[in-house]
This record gives structure tokens, sequence and C-alpha cells, in this order.
């Protein structure tokens, strides 16, 4: 019953994101016919906003239904926590699971909700940019070290780099209502995370994988995120 219900949510969000907005996706590179297929990590790199959801609105259907049978989404607790966004966040995908920013037991609880047809979706800088390009400690956006814990553990398959031309002027975060009418943007990069894990395990070996994975992805984000619209726009 539970997938039938997030399908809803989803499909819901697509219908409203092209009602009010324009959405360009475009891929980089040369993308296989199934490039929606066979895809284990979803890691959307540029974090600047709540609204981010709004981006189902470029996914096909078939997607959208495999996030609701087998999406694992790890969230903050500080977002979880929150009374109507952490029950909306609750039912974004099949098992959505609240996390401390520490490396503790919600995070083995993600490792170990991994099943061989599990989908797992992240904000891998683990923490949301504000306007002055800074998080809300005021530090640089750097991507964390859990999202090689997730290529480890899954081993094979598809990673879909989703890089965000940010939501800032649909959504800054503190303001309650987003702004409609906006053109909201994102280049896709398909990875096969087995070449990938392989490479970077053979030039940084066991104790340097995360930390050549987490650089990897900073340079990727940095070259390939599209322009950011200003928040005034």
């Amino acid at each position: 019953m539970r997938d039938y219900l997030v399908f809803l949510l989803l499909l819901g969000i697509k219908v409203f994101t092209r009602t009010f907005y324009r959405v360009q996706m475009r891929w980089l590179g040369d993308p296989p016919k199934d490039s929606w297929r066979r895809i284990r990590v979803v890691a959307i790199l540029n974090h600047t906003s709540l609204f981010e959801p709004l981006f189902a609105g470029g996914c096909p259907n078939h997607f959208l239904w495999r996030m609701a049978r087998h999406g694992v989404v790890p969230i903050a607790r500080k977002t979880s926590d929150r009374a109507v966004v952490g029950q909306f966040y609750g039912l974004i995908a099949n098992r959505v699971i609240s996390i401390t920013r520490e490396r503790d037991e919600t995070w083995d609880q993600v490792l170990a909700g991994i099943d061989p047809d599990a989908m797992v979706a992240l904000l891998p800088e683990g923490r949301m940019k504000r306007a002055n390009g800074l998080d809300s400690e005021g530090r640089p956006m750097t991507v964390r070290g859990g999202i090689a814990d997730i290529l480890e553990t899954i081993g094979e398959g598809r990673l879909l780099l989703a890089y965000s031309g940010g939501l800032h002027h649909v959504q800054v975060p503190g303001q309650r209502f987003p702004r409609l009418w906006k053109t909201i943007r994102m280049n896709l990069e398909l990875v096969d995370i087995g070449p990938y894990r392989r490479e970077l395990m053979a030039q940084a070996g066991p104790v340097g994988f995360k930390r050549a994975v987490t650089a990897d992805l900073e340079r990727r984000r940095d070259q390939n995120c599209p322009p950011e619209a200003s928040p005034s726009a």
C-alpha cells in the first residue's frame, strides 16, 4: 500500500512542477537509450533548497515508480523532525531513514537497508547552501564521505549524478513559499559504479578511497552544474 501512496505523491509533484515551472534536464555525454534504467544510486549535487523534489518534474514515470517501490532516502534528522516538512519527506521513497550528522547507528540503518533491488537517493553534501554560497555555519559546500560507503556497499550498477542549477530563485532557505513560473535546470550524468569504484580504489587505495570519491564529486559538481539563477531573478 505504501508504494502506491508514495508513487501518487511523486506523480502529483511531477504534475505540479510541469504546471507551474519549466523543467530543463540535459544529459552530459552520450547516454544510452535506457538511461533511466539500472540506476542504483542517485546523487543530487548543489543542494540549495528543500523544494528539490520539484526535479521529479523531469523524471519518467517508471523511475518514480521505482523510487516508490525500492527507493532508500536518508534525510537529516533536523528535516525529519519538522512537523509538516518531515511528514512530507517521509513519503518521498519506499524507505526514508532519518540520520544524524554523525557516523552512528542511523547511518548503519541506511547501509543495512540496501538490498539487491534498492535505489539510494541522497544529497551527498549533507547540508544546504544558503544564498551567500556557504552553508548555515558559513562553511564552503563540500561532499561528505557517506556516498563512498554506499558505492562500496552496492558495488555494481549505475550512479546517476544530478547536477542542480540551484533553486534559490524558487525558494531561498527561510522563505515560506516558493515562487512560481521559474525555469529549473539540471544536468545529468551516468557513471558505471563498478569501474568507477575500481579506478578510484586503484588510485587511492582502501584508505584514501573515501577522500578520492568526495574530491572527484566536488570537481564534477563545480564543472557540470548549470549556472545558478539569482535569488531575485
